[in-house]
């Protein structure tokens, strides 16, 4: 497992993701994108669902981070536990060969009252490495008490106890506290749009940076053409 770890430090992770609802959900097209972005250079791979974890780690000599998540995100999604939520979504990700498992890190409650030591405790059972996604400094250091891995920002902004987090940029404040109050290793994720960026979380200290809306949400990036200001 420090091997995995080793091999992701330094690197571009890109989340190629797509909703069902979505013209590039396809089967043949997520596998499009993977090879697309893996031929420009991205070090490792975050993807959704037994599919695509499947097909990333048959094509490609990667390391590969998975997660579940709903075919259609509940409106109160600010309020509940949607990412790799259950045992349940654990052993489907380890069945499916995910070299890291992403879970919500957070402290709200998850579905059959399970608890994030026990996920991680799972994960580790089939020597896989636990990446808690959080929103806030006193989640992160409850999800590294619980046995996570890795730590990430993810869910920065994307909860009712982040609400304070910035809307347009990623949270590196909660980077840097991350960084400075833990031991383990910081990834930063969320509302990343520039090489400058990047560079700004690596000279504070992340282990590696991922990336998805920029790089593979086309709709989303066309949008930030389309409706921009002035």
């Amino acid at each position: 497992m420090k091997n995995i770890l080793n091999s992701i430090k330094g690197v571009i992770v890109v989340s190629v993701q797509a909703m069902p609802s979505e013209p590039l959900y396809k089967e043949d097209c997520m596998l499009a994108m993977m090879k697309s972005v893996v031929n420009g250079g991205a070090g490792a791979l975050r993807v959704a669902g037994v599919r695509d974890v499947k097909n990333a780690k048959k094509n490609f000599d990667l390391p590969i981070i998975g997660i579940t998540k709903p075919n259609v995100i509940p409106q109160n999604w600010k309020e509940i536990v949607y990412i790799t939520p259950t045992i349940k979504d654990v052993i489907s990700l380890v069945e499916a060969g995910a070299d890291i498992i992403a879970t919500d890190g957070t402290q709200r409650k998850r579905p059959e009252n399970e608890k994030l030591e026990d996920l991680i405790k799972y994960i580790h059972i089939n020597k896989r490495l636990a990446m808690a996604d959080i929103s806030t400094i006193e989640e992160g250091i409850k999800a590294q008490e619980a046995g996570a891995d890795i730590l990430s920002t993810t869910l920065a902004g994307y909860t009712m106890e982040s609400l304070d987090s910035p809307a347009n940029e990623p949270d590196f404040e909660l980077l840097k506290n991350l960084v400075e109050q833990t031991s383990t290793p910081v990834v930063l994720e969320g509302r990343i749009w520039t090489p400058a960026q990047v560079d700004r979380a690596f000279a504070l200290g992340a282990h590696c940076v991922v990336i998805g809306s920029a790089i593979t949400r086309p709709q989303l990036i066309t949008k930030r053409f389309v409706f921009r200001k002035g």
